[in-house]
């Protein structure tokens, strides 16, 4: 395989973050994780090294690598592993099984019926992070939340954007934001929308307002939002409906003390699929007992 083939697989992979697939994406996405932290970057990319070279050595589906479908969970491991604990050698090691594990589970969650999404990157991730605290390898490393009095509307909703990749740093979201306009100007359009309305949603609801200035109560929504990403009316009720259950997700799973990673975006938008479907197949067999 020719190296620019390799690296456009590989940024693929980094723009699939957000459920894209475009190089430029790709690129842009990587120069605003650099941008703000340098090691989380390498970790990025070790992440998605490693799960595509594992879907290649077990010569999964040619044209899923091609896509870099096998890449993104692999560096959201990175990203994740590198956060909550560091750049050493024992989080290198965890990274890497980590990615390995998720590029196995994304082919295993390839044959059932609804979409993996970013399920293989939280099972894997949270295996990893099991195995460090309960044979107490390292430290989970937390970041202090900075006091809030007052609502910041733009940082927070460049911050929702921002944490889908673990950054907090304002200008990262933007370019960020800039990626997914470059990949589908729709999906920019929604995830503006995921992220706005965990701003709405979770500042009506009284929910902390630090949390919700660093973008924690957007970042989910920004995923559902451009999973459902659509021209039709209907996308945008499903879109809508995702969003706002992930947000309330959110505030239970971190009430219970539960690192959620991109779970409530994973379990809102199948359960708003498995909805629709439901929904669609009763008015399926509603017009064909009319229609006998």
């Amino acid at each position: 395989m020719a190296i620019r083939n390799f690296a456009e697989i590989v940024l693929r992979g980094i723009s699939q973050v957000f459920l894209l697939n475009n190089v430029i994406t790709g690129i842009l996405f990587l120069a605003g994780v650099f941008y703000n932290s340098w090691l989380i970057g390498i970790g990025a990319v070790i992440g998605v090294l490693a799960g595509t070279f594992t879907a290649m050595l077990l010569k999964y589906n040619r044209n899923d690598i091609n896509q870099g479908l096998y890449g993104y969970n692999g560096a959201l491991v990175g990203l994740a592993t590198v956060y909550f604990f560091g750049f050493n050698m024992p989080s290198l090691i965890a990274l890497f099984f980590g990615a390995i594990l998720s590029s196995i589970i994304m082919n295993i969650m390839t044959k059932w019926k609804l979409p993996p999404f970013t399920a293989p990157f939280v099972i894997s991730t949270w295996t990893v992070m099991a195995i460090i605290l309960i044979l107490n390898i390292m430290p989970l490393q937390t970041a202090q939340l900075p006091n809030a009095s007052n609502l910041e509307i733009v940082p927070a909703l460049s911050r929702g954007i921002g944490q889908v990749m673990f950054q907090e740093n304002v200008f990262t979201g933007i370019i960020l934001f800039i990626g997914i306009l470059t990949s589908s100007r729709i999906s920019a359009l929604y995830a503006l929308l995921g992220t706005a309305l965990g701003v709405i949603v979770a500042f009506a609801c009284s929910f902390s307002l630090s949390m919700i200035n660093v973008g924690l109560f957007g970042f989910n929504g920004v995923l559902c939002g451009i999973s459902f990403s659509n021209k039709k009316w209907s996308a945008l009720i499903l879109a809508a409906a995702s969003i706002v259950i992930s947000i309330f997700l959110i505030y239970g799973m971190m009430g219970l003390g539960i690192i959620t990673l991109t779970s409530p975006f994973v379990l809102s938008a199948w359960l708003v699929l498995l909805l629709e479907k439901r929904l669609r197949d009763k008015d399926k067999g509603q017009t064909g007992r009319f229609c006998c």
